[in-house]
């Protein structure tokens, strides 16, 4: 069995510290994963316009943003400037690359992406997803396999520009296994490798589970599942001050017998002709706050 890692890192202490902190666990465990970037500024002070969205309150009580992110990140774009991500931090993206591991495209603005993309226009959206591209571009010297939406947020010019920009796959949603995404009556040709698994951020602090107990909840979830599973992870959480619970879940997936991967692994053993159609709407997964790109079960 196959269990693939998908990490997202967000910010520019995240990418500094959790990022290396996640490979060098990776290495010693002999586990693949796929890392993702935020590629332009980091705004992340500026995600408090989320406070009247339903949930997030109890989210950011439950998480402990502050202990996770820290105060200077959770300044920047607003109290100080946004430092720029892949300017500042290129050298360790392309450590995690040289070690082996896949690389792509976590967005350009994080917060800016998470935000505004299911309100905003093709023309907005293509130029977010160019300036990525091109960032990607200058750090690796080539372009970029895959993309993973910031906060599983999408619009259907994003799946058209990831067609057009001739990507392997993309992970973008949530859901229950592989398919070709049906976005507003039209079909991409680029498979999604949806996130099926809860991330440690959304179990929490709900029904008694801790940081110390997540690990046992969530590995009593895989030991009943199947093959072809994807699991996100975050550079600002299992990288630093969760990294003791996310080398727990290491060592219970191999006992589970999981062959622990990289998404582009998991990509290479599908079937594109048999591939599922499946239409995504805007839904809600527990313990996370808002809407987010959800895969509608039934085929399409």
């Amino acid at each position: 069995m196959r269990l693939a890692l998908k990490v997202d890192a967000d910010t520019l202490r995240g990418t500094r510290i959790g990022v290396p902190a996640l490979a060098g666990a990776l290495k010693r465990a002999r586990a693949g994963a796929t890392f993702l970037f935020s590629l332009g500024p980091d705004h992340t002070g500026r995600a408090i316009r989320r406070v009247f969205r339903p949930g997030f309150l109890g989210k950011v009580s439950r998480t402990s943003v502050l202990e996770h992110y820290g105060l200077r990140t959770l300044m920047y774009g607003t109290l100080l400037p946004g430092p720029d991500i892949s300017r500042r931090a290129g050298e360790v993206m392309r450590s995690i690359r040289a070690a082996g591991f896949e690389v792509g495209v976590h967005c350009y603005d994080h917060t800016d992406w998470q935000d505004f993309v299911t309100h905003r226009d093709a023309r907005w959206t293509e130029q977010q997803m160019r300036r990525a591209a091109e960032r990607f571009e200058q750090v690796f010297g080539e372009r970029p396999q895959v993309h993973g939406a910031a906060g599983w947020q999408m619009n259907e010019a994003a799946f058209v520009f990831e067609e057009r920009w001739g990507l392997s796959y993309a992970s973008d949603t949530r859901g229950a296994f592989p398919f070709r995404p049906k976005f507003a009556g039209r079909v991409s040709s680029c498979p999604q490798l949806p996130t099926t698994l809860p991330t440690l951020d959304e179990l929490i602090g709900i029904d008694g589970v801790t940081a110390q107990n997540v690990d046992r909840v969530l590995l009593e979830r895989t030991a009943q599942l199947r093959d072809g599973h994807v699991f996100t992870l975050h550079a600002e959480l299992e990288g630093m001050r969760l990294l003791p619970v996310f080398e727990r879940l290491l060592s219970g997936w191999r006992t589970q017998g999981y062959e622990i991967v990289s998404m582009a692994t998991q990509r290479a053993a599908l079937n594109d002709a048999t591939l599922p159609v499946c239409e995504v709407v805007a839904g809600t997964v527990p313990g996370r706050s808002g809407t987010l790109a959800c895969q509608v079960l039934e085929a399409a």
